[in-house]
């Protein structure tokens, strides 16, 4: 029996392919340090569990397709801090950032139309366009420019006539790139230009380091009708495992339709969504601890890496990810060389390769994304653990 090629050309996971690998590497008793998945290890908010465990209806009934009341406006009010206005048939609630994604390419372009996207980018950009048919046109970023974007002229010849969009997210992963307002309106201008939209990736948008400014498409009012946020509960509260997102748009026809793919798949999960609702009721004193925490982390690894002989990247100024060329020749083999042959006291590490986070051949060979997920002490063990592997490692550059 044949199965389709659409399932054939997704991408799998270049994070979570090589999990078998580092689950068979702790059967053998190694202690395994995961910096290859963005899973905080920032306790979740009692909020979230208490208001479930305060569920006492005695059917766990479907909710609304497009989200519960109380979580829609809860949303409301969280971006009124942004100084972003929505209304409430302008938000849906989604399982997940993934599903917000999903719909989103679903919605503004068909089979063998083009999203623009730099990269490196996180992984399910690419998977989720091939499954629906959709190309992704990748606008190349530098390390060596922080990953900033190219030039408006750069990125024009780009588009063509099948071009539909331009996905990003900002703060960036896996780059933790942090998008200047001047490149925020350059790409605002391209939309309007083009007519495209821009589906903005703002899961990450309360880890800003620096002291810089963050600019949301959200602000950018004279593009609204074209803006699409795609938003998550679960890196700003440390709350993945509840699989909640949300698309926001004031493009109301965008969102009517966007709706028949949740009407589709029912509703989701209403414990999830009532947890998530006193979520946003947590104190801004929450989130100020939790960005100095992460700032303490990401310092820790920059500045470990920048000691490493050959290593290569820039300094991270969100999210909580860093890019970095390794002095290798293959950062897949290295990755699965660290779990299956190397330790230090039977203690290793797993990264993830980078050549997935790219469209363009041959590009993140030497390369991998760490994620700084970890408290300091592992963190700085687990930066000991690449130094010496590094420095043993027999197929080196």
């Amino acid at each position: 029996m044949n199965l389709s090629k659409r399932i054939k050309a997704m991408q799998q996971s270049p994070i979570r392919k090589l999990v078998p690998i580092a689950e068979n590497a702790k059967k053998q008793g190694k202690k395994v340090y995961h910096l290859n998945i963005g899973q905080p290890d920032i306790v979740t908010p009692a909020e979230f569990f208490d208001a479930v465990k305060s569920f006492d209806e005695k059917v766990l009934k479907y909710s609304f397709s497009q989200g519960i009341p109380e979580l829609i406006e809860a949303l409301i009010q969280y971006y009124k801090r942004y100084d972003i206005e929505y209304e409430s048939d302008e938000i849906l609630i989604t399982n997940g950032g993934s599903e917000a994604l999903l719909f989103s390419l679903i919605a503004v372009a068909d089979h063998g139309d083009e999203v623009l996207i730099p990269e490196p980018f996180y992984t399910n950009y690419n998977g989720f366009s091939s499954a629906v048919g959709v190309n992704v046109v990748p606008i190349t970023t530098k390390a060596t420019e922080g990953f900033h974007l190219p030039n408006k002229e750069a990125i024009e010849d780009l588009i063509s006539p099948r071009t539909r969009a331009i996905l990003l997210s900002n703060p960036g992963n896996p780059t933790g790139v942090v998008y200047s307002p001047e490149e925020i309106q350059m790409l605002a201008d391209i939309a309007n230009e083009y007519n495209l939209f821009i589906i903005a990736d703002e899961v990450y948008r309360e880890f800003v380091y620096d002291n810089l400014t963050y600019t949301s498409f959200g602000n950018v009012k004279e593009i609204q009708d074209r803006v699409i946020i795609v938003d998550s509960i679960s890196k700003r509260f440390s709350a993945c495992g509840a699989r909640i997102g949300s698309i926001a748009s004031k493009n109301k026809e965008l969102i009517k339709q966007i709706l028949k793919l949740c009407q589709g798949r029912l509703c989701v999960p209403t414990l999830e969504q009532i947890g998530a609702v006193e979520l946003y009721s947590v104190s801004d004193d929450y989130f100020k601890s939790v960005l100095e925490e992460y700032q303490k982390r990401r310092n820790i690894v920059y500045n470990s890496l920048k000691e490493m002989p050959g290593v290569i990247c820039e300094k991270p100024t969100g999210a909580f990810y860093v890019i970095a060329k390794l002095p290798v020749v293959d950062a897949e083999h290295f990755t699965i060389w660290l779990l299956e042959e190397f330790n230090v006291d039977n203690e290793t590490i797993m990264l993830a390769p980078a050549e997935g986070f790219y469209a363009t051949p041959g590009l993140g060979k030497d390369e991998v994304r760490i994620a700084y997920i970890l408290n300091e002490n592992v963190l700085r063990k687990a930066m000991s653990i690449l130094k010496d592997a590094l420095e043993k490692y027999p197929n080196k550059k």
